[in-house]
C-alpha cells in the first residue's frame, strides 16, 4: 500500500511522543532500565506483529487399498455426537476418520458414520475401525435424510456435523464446544472452513435479499482480522457445525423440504435465530474442507442442481426475514455485518493485557460491557501488534481486532473506516493527538471520547516534586500543554477519579469531562483471617510510580515491619522489577516474583495488601484488585486519592514510613480490624468501581443517540 503524507504526520507525531516519553523515563527510571524497555520495544517492533497460523495438520494418505484398521474414541455416555454422512469416497472419508483417531477430542465422543447406499468399498472397510458407530441407510436419501438420521441414533447432548471430504485441525471441536459456555443464548456454532491450500473457503455465510448464499471471506487470508473474531453469521456451512441436540430434534432437524441438499443448512440457522437463539461463527474451530468432492461443482447437473431450485423454495420460506438482509449490492464486509448495531472504535497504545495492569482490566472490562449490551466494538492498537493470546482473547468475545500487516497503517485505515464508527474512544494523549484531526475529517458524524487513563501532566508534576527535579517539571508542564489541547478536541474526556475531575474543572473549565473508573467484579470476600498470612504488593514495573513506591518501602518502611513481625513474609509481584527491586530478594522474608498470569493465591492467600506510592495520578487498580477479594488495604493518601475511602473504615491510610510500618502490623494482627475493613472495601467496590456503578455513563456516552 502506498504510503501517504497522513501516514508521515501521523508517524512522526508517535515518533515525537516516544521521544518525550525515553526522556522522561531516563529521568524516573535511569539509564539502565530505561535502556532495557528501549531495548524491548526495539524487539518487539522487529518481530513479525501477526504470529504465524497453526500449520495445516493432514493424516498420512490411506487408500482402500492401503486400508489397515484403527481406533476412534468411544465413550457409553457420550458428550458429543460426531455425525458424518458419507456416499461413496472412502478415501476423503478415511482421511476425516483418521484425523478424529490421530487428534482425539477432549471431551466424551462417539464417532457415527450413516452410508447413504455407497457403492464402493465403504461397507466393507468402514465396520472394520475399532469404536466407529456404522449405520448404513438401504437406499439412497442425500444429505439430510442421512444426517436426520444419524442425529436420530446419536446418544450426545451435542451434535455435530462434519463432512466427509474434511479434516479437523487440533483443538478444532473444543473451540465449538465452548462458544456455547462463553456467549449467552447459543443456538449453532459453525466452523472456519479452508481450502486444502489453506486459503480461507468461509468464514460464516451471508444470505442476501434475493435468498442468494455467499461463504464471507471466500479465497481470502484466514488471518486477516476480518475473519478472525467471534460473530453472529447468519447461517454456517453444514460442512462443520455444532447444535444442541433438543434444540436439533425441537426444530425438526434439517428440513426435508430441501431435500436432497443445499440450504438445508441455512434453513436450520434461520429457524435457530427465530427460536431466540444465536448462530456463530467460531475462527478457532478450523476445518480443512475440499468444497464439491461429493456433489462437485456444476449448478446445472446432478446434485448440484438443487442448489438453484432449492434457492427459491428458501426465499419462498424466509420471505419476511430476508426482507432485513443485504441487498445483493451490497458488499459484505464488517461494516455492513454489523450494520444493525451500535459501533463503536477504541484506540490504545498496544493491546490489553488484563493480566498485567489494571488500565488494561478496565479497558477490556469495558469493551465486554458493551459487547454485552449489544454493541460491536473494534479495537486498534497503534502500535499495529498482534499480542498473541490477549489478541485472541479479544477476538473471543466478539471484538474485531486489528493489526498489521493487514492494518495497512493505523490512518489510512481511520481514512478508510473511520465513517462506519457511532463512537471513537482514544485513550492516552499521545494517541489521541494525532487521530482526532483524521476522525474530525473523516468521520464527523463520530462522538469522540478522550480517555485519559490517568491524568499524565499530574503524575509527572508530582514526580518531579517528589524528585525535586526542575526539568522533570518542566517536561510536565510541556506535558500538560499537550494533554490539555487533546481534552480541548475531544467531545467528552474520560476520568477515572473525582480528583481529577476536580483538577480539570480548574484546568479545562469549558471541556465536558466524564467519570469512568476502575471496573471490578466483587467477590464474595474470599478466605478468612485466619487462613491468610503475610502482605503483598502488585504492580507492573513499568510505571514509575510503583518503581519508586516499592524502593521507598523496601528501603524505609518493610524493615520496620520485621522488627516487630521478624517472620513475616513480603510478595512483591509486577512485570520487569528493575535490579533495585529484585536484589531484596531473598533477604529479609521478601519474595520478589514478576508477572504472575493468576494472582488468586496471593489476593486469597495474604492477609494485608500495600499501594505505597508517593506520586501519581488516576485510581489504583492495586486497591480496587485488592478490595474486590475482601483483602484489606493499607495505603499513601496519594495511593488512595479519589477512590472514596475513609480512614479507619475501609483503608488504612499512612504517609510516613514508621505509620506506614505501624499500621500493617496493626491491620494484620488485628482479626476485628481486619474483617471491618474487608466487609467494607468490598461496599467500596460495589458502590464506586463496579460495572453496575458504571453502567448509566456507559450508556449515555457509547450507547445513546449523539
Amino acid at each position: 500500500m502506498s504510503f501517504s503524507l497522513t501516514d508521515a504526520r501521523f508517524r512522526l507525531a508517535r515518533a515525537l511522543g516516544l521521544f518525550r516519553r525515553t526522556w522522561a523515563s531516563l529521568h524516573t527510571r535511569g539509564g539502565r532500565a530505561t535502556w532495557e524497555r528501549i531495548r524491548t520495544r526495539m524487539a518487539k517492533a522487529l518481530r513479525p506483529s501477526t504470529p504465524p497460523s497453526d500449520p495445516l495438520w493432514r493424516p498420512e494418505p490411506m487408500t482402500p487399498d492401503t486400508f489397515a484398521p484403527f481406533s476412534l474414541p468411544r465413550s457409553d455416555a457420550p458428550r458429543v455426537s460426531i455425525i458424518i454422512p458419507v456416499y461413496g469416497q472412502l478415501t476423503h472419508t478415511l482421511a476425516c476418520l483418521r484425523s478424529l483417531s490421530l487428534q482425539p477430542p477432549h471431551v466424551a465422543a462417539e464417532v457415527l458414520v450413516v452410508d447413504d447406499s455407497s457403492s464402493d468399498s465403504t461397507p466393507t472397510l468402514l465396520p472394520r475401525i475399532d469404536g466407529l458407530r456404522y449405520l448404513r441407510r438401504e437406499h439412497n436419501g442425500g444429505f439430510i435424510a442421512a444426517c436426520n438420521d444419524g442425529a436420530a441414533a446419536a446418544r450426545g447432548d451435542m451434535l455435530v456435523f462434519l463432512n466427509n471430504d474434511t479434516v479437523p485441525q487440533p483443538g478444532w471441536l473444543e473451540m465449538l464446544l465452548e462458544t456455547f459456555t462463553a456467549v449467552p443464548d447459543v443456538g449453532l456454532v459453525g466452523a472456519q472452513l479452508l481450502y486444502p491450500d489453506g486459503r480461507l473457503q468461509e468464514a460464516g455465510g451471508t444470505i442476501f435479499s434475493d435468498g442468494n448464499a455467499w461463504n464471507y471471506g471466500r479465497f481470502e487470508n484466514p488471518d486477516d482480522p476480518r475473519y478472525g473474531y467471534v460473530r453472529e453469521t447468519d447461517y454456517a456451512s453444514g460442512a462443520a457445525i455444532a447444535i444442541p441436540a433438543k434444540l436439533f430434534h425441537r426444530l425438526g432437524g434439517f428440513d426435508r423440504r430441501y431435500a436432497p441438499a443445499y440450504y438445508e443448512d441455512a434453513a436450520l440457522a434461520f429457524a435457530v435465530r427465530k427460536a431466540g437463539l444465536k448462530v456463530l461463527y467460531q475462527p478457532r474451530a478450523r476445518v480443512l474442507h475440499d468444497e464439491g468432492t461429493s456433489a462437485g461443482t456444476d449448478l446445472s447437473t446432478g446434485m448440484k442442481a438443487a442448489q438453484i431450485r432449492n434457492r427459491d423454495v428458501f426465499a419462498r420460506h424466509y420471505a419476511d426475514s430476508l426482507s432485513h438482509q443485504l441487498s445483493p449490492r451490497q458488499t459484505p464486509s464488517p461494516a455492513s455485518l454489523h450494520r444493525n448495531q451500535r459501533q463503536i472504535l477504541i484506540v490504545d497504545e498496544s493491546t490489553p493485557r488484563p493480566d498485567h495492569d489494571s488500565g488494561s482490566l478496565r479497558l477490556v472490562t469495558l469493551m465486554h460491557m458493551l459487547i454485552d449490551d449489544g454493541a460491536h466494538v473494534v479495537f486498534v492498537p497503534a502500535d499495529g501488534h498482534h499480542a498473541g493470546h490477549h489478541t485472541r482473547a479479544l477476538q473471543a468475545r466478539g471484538i474485531e481486532t486489528w493489526y498489521a500487516p493487514f492494518l495497512g497503517g493505523l490512518a489510512r485505515w481511520v481514512e478508510r473506516n473511520g465513517a462506519r464508527f457511532d463512537v471513537a474512544m482514544l485513550s492516552r494523549h499521545f494517541v489521541a493527538a494525532p487521530l482526532i484531526p483524521l476522525l474530525r475529517k473523516h468521520a464527523p458524524k463520530t462522538r469522540i471520547l478522550f480517555d485519559s487513563v490517568d491524568l499524565h501532566y499530574v503524575r509527572e508534576r508530582r514526580s518531579a516534586e517528589v524528585h525535586a527535579d526542575p526539568a522533570m517539571l518542566a517536561a510536565a508542564v510541556r506535558t500538560r500543554s499537550r494533554e490539555l489541547a487533546v481534552i480541548a478536541q475531544a467531545d467528552v474526556t474520560l476520568v477515572v477519579s473525582t480528583a481529577e475531575s476536580r483538577v480539570l474543572a480548574e484546568d479545562a473549565p469549558h471541556a465536558q469531562v466524564r467519570l469512568l473508573s476502575n471496573l471490578h467484579v466483587a467477590g464474595d470476600g474470599g478466605p478468612d483471617w485466619s487462613e491468610r498470612d503475610g502482605v503483598v504488593f502488585v504492580g507492573g514495573f513499568a510505571h514509575p510510580p510503583n518503581v519508586d513506591a516499592m524502593r521507598w518501602f523496601l528501603d524505609r518502611v518493610w524493615p520496620l515491619v520485621r522488627l516487630r513481625l521478624p517472620a513475616l513474609a513480603f510478595h512483591c509481584i509486577g512485570n520487569a522489577p528493575p535490579d533495585t527491586i529484585t536484589a531484596h530478594h531473598g533477604h529479609n522474608g521478601v519474595h520478589v516474583h514478576g508477572h504472575v498470569p493468576d494472582l488468586t493465591a496471593w489476593m486469597e492467600g495474604c492477609r494485608v495488601a500495600v499501594a505505597p506510592l508517593r506520586f501519581g495520578a488516576g485510581v489504583k487498580g492495586k486497591i480496587n484488585l485488592s478490595m474486590a477479594q475482601g483483602q484489606p488495604v493499607v495505603a499513601t493518601t496519594i495511593a488512595a486519592e479519589g477512590m472514596h475511602l475513609l480512614d479507619g473504615h475501609d483503608v488504612l491510610l499512612a504517609d510516613d514510613a514508621k505509620q506506614f510500618a505501624e499500621a500493617i502490623v496493626r491491620l494484620h494482627e488485628d482479626r476485628d480490624l481486619w474483617k471491618h475493613l474487608s466487609e467494607r472495601g468490598l461496599d467500596n467496590v460495589n458502590e464506586h468501581f463496579s460495572t453496575n456503578a458504571a453502567r448509566d455513563v456507559v450508556q449515555a456516552l457509547f450507547l445513546a443517540p449523539r
